[in-house]
């Protein structure tokens, strides 16, 4: 199995490298608890269509190193930079999910923009949802903490229980099976208890508000109406407008995981912006 050493510890993290190797680079960043594995409506098509898509399992999760330290925003986008140049992988087009989009953002403004061309932000976390002093309307942190004590004390029920409302499963258009959604739930099992809890803490401080402003490239900005975990007036909204050059499009109905729910329009979407960024 391809895996590449974490800059940071020298942890061993897996990744996986699809389509043909001269093809445009596409390279996909997890929401917690999952592998790369959650992106396969978009890295399969997009590789069958001629495009070079690399993902990786965070620390903690799926096929790589189970770690204790490394959790930290700076460390999270120190893995990223490492994979980008472990490859060496030019023009490339970044694409996060949840957390994700916030690793992407501080890799970025950490490390610079010199090897990529383009940015998806899709049901991002970004710039944060909790209540701050330059963001007075957010979630109140307490909320957090309470949802991330439910996790340390029964996350099998917590990934379980909250699968629902992920999907919005209960809106038009969000057909999924259930055989479908119990292997996400199995999916989120593949982070380490002290991996989930780690993220769950960095949700609680996460501002990157000032670091938006900075990116000096091509953003598109992909979020649900019926965004649970990340509302989209707090966050994928706030992107938008925070960003120097940003495109928003909202998907109607769609909630945190429209990647499955909404999975042929997201990578229609995403050809399209690769290949104009």
């Amino acid at each position: 199995m391809p895996y590449f050493e974490s800059p940071v510890d020298g942890a061993r993290l897996h990744f996986v490298d699809y389509g043909p190797a001269d093809g445009q680079v596409v390279v996909f960043v997890n929401s917690s608890y999952f592998g790369a594995e959650m992106w396969e409506y978009q890295m399969l098509p997009l590789a069958e269509g001629g495009f070079r898509c690399v993902g990786f399992d965070r620390r903690g999760h799926g096929r790589s190193d189970d770690v204790w330290g490394g959790f930290d925003l700076d460390s999270l986008s120190d893995d990223l930079d490492g994979l980008l140049r472990h490859l060496d992988l030019r023009e490339v087009t970044l694409v996060g999910h949840s957390l994700g989009t916030a690793e992407i953002v501080r890799c970025l403004t950490r490390h610079g923009a010199g090897r990529v061309a383009g940015v998806a932000l899709v049901a991002g976390m970004v710039p944060g949802a909790v209540r701050s002093v330059d963001h007075p309307g957010g979630v109140d942190p307490a909320l957090i903490r309470a949802g991330n004590d439910t996790f340390r004390r029964d996350r099998a029920a917590f990934f379980a229980d909250g699968a629902h409302a992920f999907f919005a499963l209960d809106l038009p258009g969000n057909d999924l099976s259930e055989a479908y959604v119990r292997s996400m739930v199995d999916r989120c099992h593949g982070a380490t208890a002290r991996a989930g809890a780690a993220l769950g803490d960095l949700v609680v401080t996460l501002n990157v508000a000032p670091e938006l402003a900075k990116l000096d490239l091509p953003v598109l900005v992909v979020h649900g109406t019926h965004d649970a975990s990340a509302p989209l007036d707090l966050t994928g909204r706030r992107s938008a407008e925070l960003l120097p050059d940003s495109t928003l499009k909202v998907y109607e109905n769609a909630g945190h995981g429209l990647f499955a729910t909404h999975a042929e329009r997201l990578t229609a979407d995403l050809r399209e912006f690769i290949t104009r960024s």
